[in-house]
């Protein structure tokens, strides 16, 4: 098996349009061999974005509720259906080569969710896989969204973890299989630093994907 570095780059709150460039432009980088295979952390402003499997009755506002909330609307290349991005998540995208040791589509979607699995039970916090459903899940809910793309065997999308998430945002649309949602603080009764998250994940993911870590510097923001 090839030695495997593992670039990571944290962007603080980015737009869900300027963010997908950001993973276009890392594909191509990682697919060239210019750049090592990467995983993006950031947080969304509101969004709801429509997977591949998503109906437009998914989203239950109009536009005018949606633009009284602040909330934009982007159709994405990601597998799923429709799904919430907002403040107080930590989203995670992968840019990996998959090939040639790990060209298997639901294994990559399985140490995903292993990934996630392990973080959480670093804040002692018990998240599961359900058969036959992604994500991550809890006996009180669905805790992380999972929602991926590959193309020559370059993974782009990723996953999305409730940390200090508003829940309400939820009920604007069907959330993947409408499955109830939770968060972290919702499971632990208080707020966690966003930062501290990131590096469990950050750890827990090259554990699972057998890299070293190359990570860049942090991005500065004021709440994090």
């Amino acid at each position: 098996m090839r030695e495997r570095t593992l670039r990571v780059r944290r962007l603080g709150r980015v737009g869900y349009d300027e963010a997908y460039q950001i993973q276009k432009e890392t594909e191509r980088a990682v697919r060239e061999r210019a750049a090592p295979d990467t995983l993006l952390l950031l947080e969304h402003p509101h969004v709801i974005t429509l997977g591949r499997r998503a109906k437009e009755s998914a989203v239950l506002a109009s536009p005018d509720v949606l633009r009284g909330r602040g909330v934009a609307v982007f159709e994405s290349n990601r597998g799923g259906k429709a799904t919430y991005h907002g403040l107080g998540q930590v989203v995670g995208y992968p840019v990996i080569n998959l090939s040639p040791d790990r060209e298997d589509v639901h294994r990559y979607v399985r140490d995903l969710e292993e990934a996630i699995i392990r973080a959480l039970a670093d804040f002692r916090i018990e998240g599961f896989p359900v058969k036959g459903l992604t994500g991550v899940h809890t006996a009180r809910g669905k805790v992380a969204a999972i929602g991926v793309h590959l193309a020559r065997w370059v993974t782009t999308h990723g996953f999305a973890l409730n940390v200090n998430t508003d829940l309400g945002y939820f009920d604007l649309i069907v959330a993947c299989e409408g499955e109830p949602v939770t968060s972290m603080k919702e499971l632990l009764g208080r707020d966690l630093a966003l930062a501290e998250v990131e590096d469990r994940l950050v750890a827990r993911f090259a554990e699972v994907f057998e890299m070293e870590l190359e990570e860049t510097k942090r991005a500065v923001t004021s709440d994090r």
